[in-house]
């Protein structure tokens, strides 16, 4: 029979031990999606088939892995899950078999023969019929190693597997990536062929033209942009290959786009896979012999010639950018927080540099450049005007928020009034919460000496659980109203600080800025918006 979850419980379980209360885990790999009765779902199934006729153990929560590997331990459901454990909520784990909690033998060793001993936890293996309270069970000793050594074994085994398929296939000249490089589409009737794509490969060759004929990147973005053609995000959109909008982008082209299709030899029917490779779960850059070249796999759109002398070009430009002696830029303590009035990009700082003198630094916007002509009004400020004017706003919605509120000793006692409130209302649910379990404890015994029916004790029970579940979740409201008012306190005593030491210093630092303003805006006739974090009562806006 299905057992109703107290997941959210606020207190540590009780002393007596009438109760088991359970974490069932649930860990789906990559690898078992292709494989039946490894499903979330089944899973789920098995363990409440388990559940079934065990009145006395009670589900805290269940914790959910998927398409995470058993080989290490940095799950969030697993984490959580030890989180709860430690919190004192957890007294035994149940899994459908040992390789849901793991497939590394040394890890998944050590949780179950001393982790879970040393917190009091009851392990239990469903379908391997494994379980830690049993002294007599089999799989323990020699048997639980041997059984995570063999699971560890498999897992590694299918990784080289899929690793040894994939370098194979690329040997063989099969494409292997998801979405087909713009300029190509996937062959419906092989999706590891390539061909060309009449609407696209035009524009890749279009771009290598300009490149070879010394275009700068920055113009050939301005010509697409000018020319109406879809970015190849939006390209794919509108053939169905992306539609997570996470990757769809602004639909304007951009300098990196560009230099990504420049540097692609996939264009001259080549092709060159293995660029990159998996460490730790993370996709990073691979070296030169991880490499896998295949010559004449599919159409070309340009020829190796006019690839290699793009090639050559854009390194000569690169090196003689590099021969150039520069001089550092000072810092930007506006990085990241202002934004065109107009188009809403972010405002490019730019120098000039001056022999005599400090360099003057200017922010300014480059849609018109970058993007298209006339597609905003343009902005163009000084550094040093902004910092003064920012700075001006800023000492004055300072003292305008703080003279508005309460002085630091009232609010301090006006605080503790509201705390002390909460803190009755919390004890108050929480002995209200002892009840209901109370009643629960109750319950259990009638129904084990046969005053209750099985379908009147899980009806009753159900009806307290869900009375617990509404105070527990009354009680996390309360005490994030209590965290609410500290934080309150710590950002006034904040603001008070840094008012002080701007009105002393007048010095703007990113520091500052950092924690007192979300955006700044300009405009075309250089009116400043500044966009403050203050919060509730210290919330604020100015206009220049």
């Amino acid at each position: 029979m299905a057992r109703k979850s107290r997941k959210q419980m606020e207190s540590p379980m009780p002393a007596p031990s009438l109760y088991v209360y359970v974490a069932l885990y649930i860990r789906l790999s990559v690898e078992d999606n292709k494989k039946r009765g490894c499903s979330v779902e089944n899973q789920k199934l098995v363990l409440n088939d388990f559940l079934a006729d065990k009145p006395d153990f009670v589900v805290y929560d269940t914790y959910i892995d998927n398409g995470l590997t058993g080989t290490n331990f940095h799950r969030p459901g697993f984490q959580q899950m030890l989180s709860d454990i430690e919190a004192g909520h957890i007294n035994c784990v149940i899994v459908k078999d040992l390789s849901r909690l793991g497939r590394n033998s040394i890890d998944t060793g050590y949780y179950i023969e001393q982790y879970f001993y040393a917190h009091n936890v009851r392990f239990i293996a469903v379908t391997d019929q494994f379980d830690t309270a049993d002294p007599g069970n089999l799989h323990g000793g020699i048997m639980l190693p041997l059984k995570n050594m063999i699971n560890e074994a498999y897992s590694l085994d299918i990784g080289r597997k899929i690793k040894a398929q994939a370098r194979q296939a690329m040997k063989d000249g099969d494409y292997i990536g998801a979405r087909a490089p713009y300029g190509y589409r996937k062959d419906p009737d092989n999706c590891h062929k390539l061909l060309i794509d009449e609407n696209t490969a035009p524009v890749v060759k279009q771009i290598f033209e300009w490149a070879y004929e010394r275009v700068a990147l920055n113009r050939i973005v301005r010509n697409l942009n000018e020319m109406g053609i879809a970015a190849p995000s939006h390209y794919k959109k509108s053939t169905g290959e992306i539609t997570s909008p996470g990757l769809i982008g602004s639909g304007k082209w951009q300098t990196r786009t560009v230099m990504k299709i420049l540097e692609s030899e996939v264009y001259t029917g080549d092709l060159v896979q293995g660029k990159t490779k998996m460490v730790d779960h993370q996709q990073v850059k691979a070296d030169d012999d991880n490499l896998i070249i295949a010559r004449r796999t599919h159409e070309p759109i340009i020829s190796h010639e006019l690839f290699t002398a793009v090639q050559e070009y854009r390194k000569q430009v690169c090196e003689e950018s590099r021969a150039v002696p520069k001089r550092p830029y000072t810092p930007n303590i506006f990085k990241g927080k202002v934004f065109c009035a107009d188009c809403g990009r972010s405002l490019h700082r730019q120098r000039a540099e001056r022999k005599k003198g400090p360099d003057i630094y200017w922010f300014h916007c480059l849609t018109n450049s970058r993007v298209a002509k006339d597609t905003c009004k343009g902005v163009m400020m000084q550094e040093t005007e902004l910092i003064a004017t920012v700075t001006t706003i800023l000492e004055k919605e300072l003292s305008v928020a703080l003279g508005m509120s309460l002085p630091l000793f009232q609010l301090e006692a006006r605080q503790k009034q509201k705390k002390d409130g909460l803190k009755s209302q919390m004890s108050a649910k929480r002995q209200e919460i002892e009840k209901q379990r109370r009643l629960i404890r109750g319950l259990y015994e009638n129904f084990v000496q046969g005053i209750l029916t099985s379908d009147e004790y899980f009806e009753l029970k159900a009806g307290y659980e869900e009375s617990i579940t509404v105070l527990s979740g009354d009680i996390e409201a309360l005490e994030k109203d209590m965290d609410a008012l500290d934080d309150q306190l710590v950002r006034y005593r904040a603001m008070e600080k840094d008012a002080k030491s701007l009105a002393q210093d007048h010095v703007l630092t990113a520091e500052l800025i950092e924690r007192l303003i979300e955006r700044i805006e300009i405009d075309h006739e250089r009116n400043i918006r500044v966009f403050f974090r203050f919060k509730s009562e210290f919330q604020g806006e100015a206009v220049k």
